[in-house]
């Protein structure tokens, strides 16, 4: 199986990102060894969440367009198992607790 460059794939996820119900925009970074999606702004709050909320992702390279791994969301305590794929259109992320009986998928698009 051939290795795939962890920084290249990087390079593709970092940046601003809007959810594909439109009602929140995150920035995708490195903080330390991992990615931070932190949320920058959100329209619904009803569901506890806040700006400046962040999800911890460790992933690590499956093929060229996908990352697999753990997400940590330190305001819930929570951990995910988490897909990250590159799509042509953007970014599509599932995140799944409870040994993958529960599981949220999410489109994202770049911000313009």
């Amino acid at each position: 199986m051939p290795q795939f460059a962890l920084a290249d794939q990087l390079s593709d996820v970092r940046g601003i990102w809007i959810r594909d119900d439109g009602n929140a925009r995150v920035s995708i970074a490195p903080c330390g060894k991992q990615l931070c999606a932190t949320n920058l702004w959100i329209r619904d709050t009803s569901r506890g969440e806040q700006p400046g909320d962040k999800l911890i992702m460790t992933l690590n390279p499956k093929s060229r367009q996908v990352l697999v791994g753990k997400a940590y969301d330190p305001k819930r305590k929570l951990t995910y198992s988490m897909t990250l794929t590159v799509t042509q259109d953007g970014l599509s992320t599932r995140g799944c607790v409870v040994g993958g009986l529960i599981c949220k998928n999410t489109g994202w698009k770049p911000a313009k």
